[in-house]
């Protein structure tokens, strides 16, 4: 059977990314038709509003201007995640933390870990890399005077992710013609051999296609109600599985954090993103450590004002991905593929990735599709363990010890057998290229380096020739000197982004 006929069931960032990563790669295939079916009664859980570096490529390709989706999207720029007390507090002192940054570490060709390793009283990042201190100014990674997704540093975006979806969604029906049907899915139609025929609808009746796509969210309404994909469970690895939303105000004049703030508490992590108007800010906690009025209590703390005075939420998280992504003739993506805790900014990382990864692949007839089906799932499969392996090493590493939940993260039976592997030998030498095999790593090699040892792992300093030394040390005072100067030449962060509000930046 060919395809011909794409249907993708639910909007929000994970429908409308891949509406759009799809009528980009099938732009030039007159005979194909892509429309989106999105209920009008459930609004976006718009947790996540954070994103990595790659969006960057993807909005770039899909033709959306910078500029036009920063003025939209209240954007703000982020170049680090700063995470707060996850180390011990009496060991390492009150307020301790690192960045695990954007920008590449030792970028001036010698890697400065063995270099670190013999002086560990400089921040890791701070020796590595000139963003630490550009992070810390508060610095915008770029000037008005830069292109369009180009920038003198690494970053990402905070956002508004309701408004990223209309954008998303404008662009995808204007330049791609992606149908747009609002409407309530009311039933499930199956072909004879198991594959999904229609969608049936409250007001456009029978929705026919031949391939669909699951952006249902949690309810997985395709690939979990009606085609019964298992479950994979990771709640024995991760141990968030709650979460309080909130968004609060803040002034137009306040000094806006390049980075996500991380910081931990007893029983998880507080999540502090700043857009232009106000802040959004999670309370991830897990619930066999702490029951949700603590977590209101403490987060109610962290805010320094009653959290019950604004519209929160509590949200349940089931850890875990589906033991297969694309089924039959169903792909899912985002919250139905999975999901796990908002640590590193994992969904819209997942969810763009796997949309990319099948658009750019798509299959014009069934045949090709059960082919295309076994490759995409065990890179997705590999790809979900490495996340959940990244995330575990977050909390296996720390050394915090005042409650039994940082206590138990440290229990062997609780890390995956690969990171307990990549843990043991890199006792003996820091983490190299190498190390990192797979063209499907999600997190790579500098991603390791800055979290690993903003945590101070304890790996074995190896013996170097003096010339060697030397030419650390030189590259050191280097790359601090070229943090000194661009914390003086990029502008403030929230001067650039007014600034972007009213001329925009040079086109690419």
């Amino acid at each position: 059977m060919d395809i011909k006929r794409i249907l993708i069931l639910g909007g929000g960032t994970a429908g409308w990314l891949a509406a759009n990563h799809l009528g980009k790669a099938l732009e030039h295939r007159q005979d194909v038709t892509i429309t989106l079916v999105e209920s009008p009664d459930i609004p976006i859980i718009g947790v996540g509003e954070g994103t990595v570096p790659a969006i960057r490529q993807s909005l770039k390709r899909f033709g959306i201007s910078e500029s036009e989706f920063i003025r939209r999207c209240d954007v703000t720029f982020k170049q680090s995640i700063k995470f707060v007390n996850w180390m011990d507090k009496d060991r390492h002192g009150a307020g301790n933390f690192y960045h695990h940054l954007f920008d590449m570490p030792s970028p001036l060709g010698e890697d400065l870990t063995q270099h670190w390793l013999d002086n560990t009283n400089t921040a890791y990042g701070d020796m590595v890399s000139p963003q630490h201190k550009v992070c810390e100014a508060g610095r915008a990674p770029k000037r008005i005077t830069h292109s369009e997704y180009e920038g003198a540093l690494g970053y990402a975006y905070h956002l508004n992710a309701a408004k990223f979806a209309k954008l998303l969604a404008d662009n995808a029906i204007r330049r791609f013609n992606v149908e747009h049907i609002m409407a309530n899915v009311q039933e499930v139609t199956l072909r004879e051999n198991g594959e999904i025929a229609s969608l049936e609808t409250d007001c456009r009746g029978s929705i026919g296609a031949d391939f669909f796509i699951d952006c249902s969210g949690f309810e997985s309404l395709l690939i979990d109600k009606t085609l019964k994909v298992p479950f994979v469970d990771k709640s024995h690895q991760l141990f968030a599985d709650k979460a309080i939303a909130v968004q609060v105000p803040i002034d137009e004049n306040e000094a806006i954090p390049p980075y996500t703030l991380a910081t931990a508490h007893q029983a998880g992590w507080i999540w502090d993103i700043a857009l232009t108007h106000r802040r959004g800010v999670g309370f991830v906690y897990s619930s066999k450590y702490m029951d949700d009025d603590t977590a209101l209590n403490k987060l109610s703390r962290y805010l320094g004002q009653d959290v019950a005075k604004y519209q929160y939420r509590v949200l349940p998280m089931k850890l875990g991905y589906r033991r297969e992504f694309l089924h039959k003739n169903c792909l899912s993506l985002g919250l139905a593929q999975g999901f796990l805790e908002p640590l590193e900014a994992t969904s819209i990382l997942l969810t763009d990735f796997a949309a990319g990864f099948v658009a750019n692949r798509m299959p014009k007839d069934s045949e090709a599709l059960a082919l295309l089906a076994d490759q995409f799932n065990q890179v997705m499969i590999y790809a979900w363990e490495r996340v959940v392996e990244f995330i575990k090493m977050h909390y296996c590493l720390s050394d915090r010890s005042d409650s039994s939940f940082w206590v138990d993260n440290r229990d062997p039976e609780t890390i995956p057998c690969e990171l307990s592997t990549r843990l043991k030998l890199w006792q003996n030498h820091s983490p190299i290229r190498q190390d990192f095999f797979s063209k499907f790593e999600v997190f790579d090699l500098e991603n390791y380096l800055y979290v690993l040892y903003g945590m101070h792992y304890s790996t074995a300093p190896q013996v170097a020739a003096k010339e060697r030394r030397e030419a650390w040390q030189t590259q050191a005072r280097q790359i601090a000197s070229v943090g000194e100067h661009l914390m003086k030449e990029l502008p403030e962060h929230r001067e650039l982004l007014e600034k972007i509000a009213v001329y925009g930046l040079q086109k690419c």
